[in-house]
């Protein structure tokens, strides 16, 4: 077990089961607003849990009706340039680390997922939402721009125009929209949704276990450095896995059983 909750976290409640840590955003009060001790502490225990071998996949969610509803407002109001810049700092090193996670990150988005929760969002490996979800990134109605990362990977994730569109109108979309443009892979009514997630967790976590920490770093060399180094981090993962369980995989398909990793 990474840590007792409740020795702890102040705005996590943190759950560890069957190879599978759910991380629950609760702050529900302020719909979840990300400050900066919610930043810190998602750090420290997803910089716990990256180290984990026991943990093979992590679920984020957020309590009550919202994922995250963007930053705190009333914590940013005040700060200095310097201050700014290292909030913006802290959020990017926090989604960097979501989405560089060797364990795969999933998303379940349980309402309103705004402004930085939908950067919290985009760092995920994937996500599923619930049928009530909506998504915005809403900072130039405050005279702002995402700050931790959202104006890159939102290009990403849902193309070029599409997210000048959201970026530059503030405009709120629901999840079929979301599903659309491929933001979400999968949309469930808010009841389902943590089964489902959890669902997919266990598939995954029935996996090779260091094949599915291999992805991260191979998508994200090909996202980073360009189209041929992906490649080659590909070529020399897809290598040295020979060492590893490839060959426990490929025994057990052969032999039509389960295999024992």
């Amino acid at each position: 077990m990474i840590r007792n909750q409740l020795d702890y976290f102040m705005y996590l409640t943190y759950t560890e089961n069957d190879a599978i840590a759910t991380i629950v955003f609760s702050r529900p009060k302020a719909l979840n607003a990300l400050c900066t001790a919610m930043l810190t502490e998602l750090k420290a225990l997803l910089e716990e849990i990256q180290h984990s071998e026991t943990i093979k996949v992590v679920i984020l969610t957020g309590e009550g009706k919202a994922f995250i509803a963007g930053a705190d407002i009333a914590e940013m109001k005040g700060k200095t340039e310097s201050e700014a810049m290292d909030f913006s700092k802290l959020g990017h090193s926090v989604m960097n680390l979501i989405e560089n996670m060797p364990q795969p990150v999933i998303g379940a988005l349980n309402g309103f997922t705004l402004g930085g929760g939908l950067e919290v969002a985009l760092s995920c490996s994937f996500l599923l939402a619930s049928d009530t979800a909506r998504f915005s990134a809403p900072e130039v109605n405050l005279g702002l721009i995402p700050g931790f990362g959202g104006s890159q990977r939102l290009v990403r994730a849902i193309g070029l125009n599409n997210a000048r569109y959201y970026l530059y109108t503030a405009s709120m979309f629901n999840a079929e929209e979301a599903f659309r443009m491929g933001l979400i892979q999968g949309i469930f009514p808010g009841e389902e949704l943590m089964d489902k997630a959890r669902e997919i967790a266990k598939l995954i976590a029935s996996k090779g276990p260091t094949a599915i920490k291999s992805l991260a770093p191979v998508i994200n060399s090909g996202l980073s450095d360009g189209f041929e180094k992906g490649c080659e981090t590909e070529q020399q993962m897809f290598a040295s896995l020979f060492n590893s369980e490839a060959q426990e995989g490929m025994d057990a398909f052969l032999e039509k059983r389960k295999p024992r990793w």
